[in-house]
């Protein structure tokens, strides 16, 4: 491979960091869409278009899977804050709070 402006082709990279690095990547995917799927079903309910079995099957479901979530989380070592990777200047992935109403 070619150097590029001084730049050495390679990438010294640790196995942990790299690991750690993309573990955290995917869990953030996951909380994202978690969120986004917790925040669907509650404009849903909201609107009453579900009957009460669908609203306790999906309030179980977001339960279960936010347990998963803190379990993979306590797994891995990594805090809530952890998955909440920073944009720059666009701001978090994440809210800071999310609502829990």
């Amino acid at each position: 491979m070619a150097e590029f402006e001084g730049l050495s082709p390679r990438i010294d990279t640790d196995p942990e960091s790299v690991e750690r690095g993309l573990v955290t990547l995917v869990l953030t995917l996951v909380e994202l869409l978690r969120q986004l799927m917790e925040r669907q079903a509650l404009r849903r309910v909201d609107a009453g278009d579900l009957t009460d079995t669908q609203i306790e099957r999906i309030g179980t479901t977001l339960m279960l899977l936010e347990q998963r979530m803190d379990e993979l989380r306590e797994h891995f070592g990594l805090t809530p804050q952890d998955l909440n990777i920073d944009l720059g200047p666009l701001g978090t992935l994440l809210p800071q709070d999310p609502p829990r109403d």
